[in-house]
């Protein structure tokens, strides 16, 4: 009897604001929420943004006078709505119109030597060979230079590239907790995997303890690594700098590191831990490992997630060279203006010039059904399946290839076979990929109206959230996870507003692709699919919460049933008591450094198990009787 993955918490941060309890998801469908749903989005966003103020009394202006929901949204809506999602690329991150770079210069004397002054600490050692010294009364030294030489100079230059999906306008996830040295990237980790970890409900101490020890996992990661000043961007630049690398430079800079921040400071975890990278599949490959590992039975509580900081000049600056990325001159020839709007950079299956590059940190905490129950944890969805493919040969390592056709549509039929086929014609939807690029518009609806025709599904409702949050890369599946979790809840499937209308050349016959909020009813199924580069395919099967409970009821017996009725409604309440705190400033970062430290000298090692100080249960080593028939 297979385990089923349910989803019993989940929470991060990207453009759109904070991802438990649905917040990011609001903001893309904003124009279709009630008006006290919509408020008290605004509200948050605008203490996150530092527009407005809070405390447990509520909501303050500036100068301290008190807010309602609908002042808010009257006097602040506008401002609040302009700091979030795909924007600008903001100061705080780089100059986009006078970014720092070396200019090279070829210096040629003329009518004689140059020559200057240099202290004696700024003397290189050895000299240039076209250097003459000699040292002045003063202990400094001219230099004479007889021969062209070549020198780097401070400048700036104009970067094409203008829009990128940052957290929300003045929301800095480095001063949530002591986050001294640390890159952008593992900042958002702990921020991102503390709301996850709060929205479940349940005390972690309570889940620990509920399980053996080597009964958790974390897979984590991402896939640029930290290419920050703090990682490895400024280990790698300190020698052209002039400066020293750091001794944190280069660990913290591994791509492993989120998870290792997840166990190390967060969890305090000693069981499995892993990190996948699958370029833009990242977040599913790692999904993948959590659900295998549930429904083996090896893992029965398992954080997933990625976080990734891309906004840098640098990797835009690569991503760039490949003709990747939308720039301000494409907009330009879209729109037929000079001044495009940014905001609408990203154009998922429209006229589009490349895609939004975008940071995000996305996390889910998984359950096995039996501990789900036990513990009267929420259910958000479940996640029963992901399929990855590879593309086979290729003439070139980013073309599109067979591997996506494969995953969609195994994807599809295990969702027929798990749900029925009425389930998947008439109550699904997919979370696309949509980069934003023109290859993709047309090759990824290929492949949508291709299997919708082979398993006859007509108008298959299809969602882009990259529209709104842009392509944060490793989390990029993450943000559409959250996304698709939100039209469980909102029944609503967000539309892409940031064109004016599907473009020509996209294969839609079977297809829904609307530039308005959708209304779906019984939404059941979400596929989540992502094509990476280098032909990392991937789809995921995300189950509504509806139809994980109806499947728990077949499971269990009416008496259970009603006591996880019962546990349910506190851990809702603690849940919920999170997010009002949340709303209101007091994100309560879990980041536990130098504390319950365990001392392995103290463990107690047997044959049979081993007891770990600090933690309630032993690990006991399984019985294994694999090979069993190929054994003397």
């Amino acid at each position: 009897m297979s385990r089923l993955p349910i989803i019993v918490g989940f929470g991060g941060y990207n453009a759109a604001g904070r991802s438990s309890f649905h917040h990011g998801f609001r903001r893309m469908v904003i124009e279709s929420l009630d008006a006290a749903t919509r408020q008290e989005t605004l509200a948050g966003l605008g203490v996150m943004t530092r527009i407005i103020n809070a405390n447990s009394d509520g909501f303050q202006d500036r100068d301290g006078n008190p807010l309602t929901a609908a002042e808010i949204e009257a006097r602040y809506g506008e401002q609040i709505l302009q700091a979030t999602l795909i924007r600008r690329i903001e100061k705080t991150y780089f100059d986009v119109d006078a970014t720092p770079w070396q200019q090279s210069l070829t210096v040629m004397p003329e009518a004689g030597p140059v020559s200057f002054v240099v202290s004696r600490r700024q003397l290189p050692d050895p000299l240039p060979a076209s250097w003459s010294v000699s040292e002045l009364p003063s202990g400094d030294f001219k230099v004479e230079l007889a021969e062209n030489c070549q020198v780097r100079v401070e400048s700036t230059r104009d970067m094409p590239v203008k829009s990128a999906g940052q957290l929300p306008t003045n929301f800095d996830p480095g001063e949530l907790y002591n986050s001294r040295f640390h890159p952008r990237a593992l900042q958002m980790t702990i921020v991102g995997v503390s709301d996850a970890l709060h929205s479940v409900g349940i005390p972690w101490e309570t889940i620990r303890a509920s399980v053996n020890p080597d009964e958790i996992a974390v897979y984590a990661g991402n896939v640029m690594s930290q290419l920050d000043e703090n990682g490895l961007g400024g280990m790698m630049q300190s020698r052209l700098k002039g400066g020293r690398v750091s001794a944190k430079q280069l660990p913290l800079g591994l791509n492993t590191m989120p998870a290792d921040f997840v166990n190390a400071y967060v969890l305090g975890n000693v069981g499995t831990t892993g990190c996948a990278t699958g370029a833009c599949a990242t977040f599913l490959y790692n999904l993948k490992m959590g659900i295998e590992a549930i429904q083996s039975g090896r893992s029965r509580v398992v954080v997933v997630g990625n976080s990734e900081a891309p906004v840098t000049q640098e990797i835009i600056d690569g991503f760039a060279a490949m003709s990747a990325l939308g720039t301000l001159d494409g907009l330009k020839k879209i729109e037929g203006c000079d001044s495009p709007d940014l905001r609408r950079s990203s154009r998922p299956f429209g006229d589009n010039c490349g895609f939004t590059i975008a940071e995000s940190s996305q996390f889910v905490v998984l359950m096995d059904d039996e501990l789900t129950v036990e513990l009267g944890a929420q259910v958000y969805g479940a996640a029963t399946d992901v399929f990855i493919n590879a593309d086979g040969f290729k003439k070139s390592i980013s073309a599109p290839g067979p591997g996506n056709y494969i995953t969609l549509a195994k994807a599809v039929a295990a969702a027929r076979d798990l749900l029925g086929m009425d389930a998947v014609r008439k109550h699904s939807m997919v979370h696309a990929h949509g980069s934003s690029t023109p290859a993709n518009r047309v090759t990824e609806s290929e492949l949508f109206d291709r299997i919708a025709g082979a398993f006859d599904i007509t108008d298959w409702p299809i969602a882009a959230v990259k529209a709104y949050v842009g392509h944060s890369i490793g989390p990029a599946s993450g943000d559409q996870l959250v996304a698709a979790l939100g039209s469980f809840e909102y029944g609503l499937v967000p539309g892409i507003k940031t064109i004016d209308r599907v473009a020509d050349d996209v294969h839609g016959e079977r297809l829904h692709i609307s530039t308005t909020d959708t209304p779906i009813e019984q939404l059941q199924v979400a596929f989540i699919n992502s094509k990476g580069f280098g032909g990392n395919n991937a789809t995921g099967v995300i189950i509504a919460p509806s139809v994980v409970k109806s499947m728990l009821a077949k499971r269990y017996s009416p008496d259970v049933m009603a006591a996880y009725e019962e546990r349910l409604q506190g851990v809702r309440e603690r849940a919920l008591e999170y997010d009002r705190a949340a709303t209101h400033g007091q994100f309560n970062i879990v980041y536990n450094f130098g504390e319950q430290l365990i001392d392995d000298k103290a463990m107690t090692i047997s044959d049979a198990r081993i007891t770990i100080p600090g933690l309630d249960k032993p690990i006991e080593y399984k019985a294994c009787d694999r090979y069993q028939d190929m054994r003397d």
